[in-house]
């Protein structure tokens, strides 16, 4: 198995200081992988960094109004998923069938309700569609028609499905069919009997760009949402961890919030995102500790990728067991602090 680059985030704030009560944050991530120096343009490096800014000063509007974390979290999503670059809305991944599948979850920390979608192909925003069923139905999950349904029926921006091609992704599909493998929006597979299940570990990183965030309001309430394309090239209507509570996304105001991105697949056989919750209440407070176990479970079964945490402190963390995160956060101050690469310090971004 190739050995991972264990690249812990260096990205703590506030630790152990107790916000004010007009205090908040917002945390994001833009998806995890071989995301090392060398490999982006100066072009590149800048439409991340700018894409990262754009959604923090999107959610930091709301909550510097003392709008809810919620809202927040919907809001700086809301801009990735119109952003190409970013594996989410716009910029999803093609199927094996040359359809954009999308999924998204939410979850409020005050009253642990969440939504869900997997497999929606004309909401234009699909997290707004799974609050839409937080917030309007009695469940948690729904999935393809029985979702789009639903979302339409209830205001979500619907859109023609072609509105989410992009000629980058399409190719980045073509490559992947001629290979005949699937390409993981992260790295983690393993070579199968079946080629369909194959990925090779020399392209698992074309694109890495699943979308999250989370974030404390001025109300002291905690909220968690993730969103993506999924995977390259995928068949039989697979989903991954990001529309699954407990998976990609969890938040509760007791421990903490949690948006993940990485190998779908080990995320949700060790509960990735809960994991942390459990190991924050059972094992202290330390969010980055709380992140740091539950990436080695994921680690241990094959996984890669990263998280990031946030609790009512303000205390947040990115772990990781990838060479890289794409990720920022915003706090009353106003900057937007950004960084892609594993130990790359947050830094407010001027493009040379």
């Amino acid at each position: 198995m190739r050995k991972t680059l264990v690249a812990l985030s260096l990205g703590l704030a506030l630790s152990g200081t107790a916000l004010a009560a007009d205090d908040f944050r917002l945390v994001i991530h833009g998806g995890a992988g071989n995301i090392v120096e060398g490999r982006f343009s100066p072009e590149e490096e800048k439409a991340y960094h700018e894409g990262l800014q754009a959604a923090l000063k999107a959610g930091y509007e709301v909550l510097n109004r003392g709008g809810t974390s919620v809202e927040a979290v919907k809001a700086a999503i809301n801009q990735m998923e119109l952003n190409p670059i970013f594996n989410a809305g716009r910029g999803a991944v093609f199927t094996n069938e040359g359809k954009n599948e999308l999924d998204a979850s939410i979850m409020d920390g005050k009253t642990l309700t969440a939504g869900a979608v997997a497999g929606v192909t004309n909401v234009k925003h699909p997290v707004n569609c799974a609050d839409l069923v937080r917030t309007k139905s009695p469940h948690v999950m729904m999935a393809s028609k029985g979702a789009e349904k639903f979302c339409a029926a209830n205001g979500a921006e619907i859109v023609d499905p072609k509105w989410f091609f992009t000629q980058h992704r399409y190719d980045q599909l073509k490559k992947a069919q001629e290979k005949e493998q699937i390409l993981l929006d992260h790295d983690g597979a393993k070579k199968t009997s079946n080629a369909e299940l194959y990925i090779d570990p020399l392209m698992y990183d074309y694109k890495f760009g699943t979308v999250g965030a989370v974030a404390l309001d001025k109300h002291g309430n905690l909220a968690a949402a993730t969103s993506t394309g999924g995977m390259t090239n995928k068949r039989f209507g697979r989903i991954g961890d990001s529309p699954i509570i407990g998976a990609g996304t969890y938040a509760n105001n007791d421990t903490v919030a949690v948006s993940a991105t990485g190998s779908g697949e080990m995320f949700i056989r060790t509960s990735a995102a809960y994991n942390v919750s459990v190991h924050y209440k059972y094992e202290g407070p330390d969010v980055q500790k709380a992140g740091e176990a539950a990436i080695k479970d994921v680690g241990a079964i094959g996984g890669t990728g990263g998280l990031i945490i946030l609790d009512r402190k303000g205390q947040y963390a990115f772990p990781m067991n990838s060479a890289g995160m794409h990720r920022g956060t915003i706090g009353p101050d106003g900057k937007a602090m950004t960084a892609m690469y594993g130990t790359e310090k947050l830094r407010e971004y001027k493009a040379k």
